[in-house]
């Protein structure tokens, strides 16, 4: 699966997603790119975009993109507690279907 973090994500989450081909915002050089347009171009590239931005839901008409958002609801946007999603995230990435948002955590 082709998977892209949002830039409010440390990169090192990308070690715990093995098995899949993930980048980041930074290292595809979108960084600072708004979420609208940012959606649009990964929606050309990846199968899941996952990001930590709550407001992506109400901001953003995800149904007409051909791209899966995993949102991350970790305790703190600390690393460790991101980490502690990972179980639920990989269980959840086979059944993502693009044009949804599936809600990882509280």
């Amino acid at each position: 699966m082709r998977i892209l973090l949002d830039e409010c994500i440390d990169w090192r989450l990308t070690r715990e997603l093995s098995g899949h081909d993930v980048r980041t915002v930074h290292t595809m050089g979108w960084a600072g790119i708004k979420n609208g347009e940012l959606l649009s171009l990964a929606a050309n590239r990846f199968d899941v975009f996952i990001t930590l931005d709550s407001n992506l839901p109400y901001q953003q008409t995800i149904g007409r993109l051909q791209i899966a958002v995993a949102l991350l609801r970790p305790k703190t946007s600390r690393l460790s507690d991101i980490r502690s999603l990972i179980p639920e995230l990989l269980d959840a990435l086979p059944l993502m279907t693009p044009g949804n948002i599936k809600q990882i955590g509280r």
